[in-house]
């Protein structure tokens, strides 16, 4: 499928899926009916400033209407940020075995892992609570201060930490032994669905 029909597909699905004439979008947006069908049938793309809009009124991310313009269905980017290598080697098997869709990416300091969020989007963070000199949940809150539809799964030894992960509003508290079972119970139930995560 071309790039252009693929767009106009996701703009026509969504739009559907608001409950939204073309004409009530077009209105939303202040452009004409005729546009908002160009752009559905692929005959014309929206610049950046529509987009922008077109992603506010469809209640997506501008990015997600980006990357199917540009037809990139790159898989979705997760960070794992945990101090101690063996934890983290162990972790990133597990995710990366249990996701193969995403891209895995680990990091020992929080330095490192919002190095890593401030290049490129990222959907989800399984965060240790108890990194070695910092706060995982100081840390899970700088990352949602870049992207703040980044899920947050935060990993513990207890619950001691579960009020302020709560007050946060992450989208997970995982109880460690990680297992692939927690994985996908925590990824189907993210604050923020995942386009191509199971």
């Amino acid at each position: 499928m071309l790039t252009l029909e693929a767009f106009g597909q996701r703009i026509k699905a969504l739009r559907t899926a608001q409950g939204l004439s073309q004409q009530q979008l077009a209105d939303l947006i202040f452009v004409t009916r005729k546009t908002v069908g160009n752009w559905e049938t692929g005959n014309r793309i929206p610049d950046i400033t529509m987009l922008s809009r077109l992603a506010e009124c469809l209640g997506v991310e501008t990015y997600e209407l980006i990357d199917t313009l540009q037809g990139q269905d790159s898989p979705p980017n997760i960070i794992v940020v945990e101090s101690r290598p063996a934890g983290l080697k162990g972790i990133l098997h597990l995710l990366s075995d249990t996701l193969s869709n995403a891209q895995v990416f680990g990091f020992r300091t929080g330095a490192e892992a919002v190095g890593f969020a401030v290049a490129n989007r990222v959907a989800a963070a399984f965060v240790d609570t108890d990194l070695s000199g910092e706060s995982g949940v100081d840390l899970a809150g700088k990352l949602q201060d870049i992207t703040p539809r980044t899920n947050i799964v935060f990993l513990s030894g207890g619950t001691e930490h579960a009020g302020e992960a709560l007050e946060m509003h992450c989208s997970g508290y995982v109880v460690t032994p990680l297992t692939p079972e927690k994985i996908l119970n925590e990824i189907e139930h993210l604050r923020y669905p995942v386009r191509g995560l199971p």
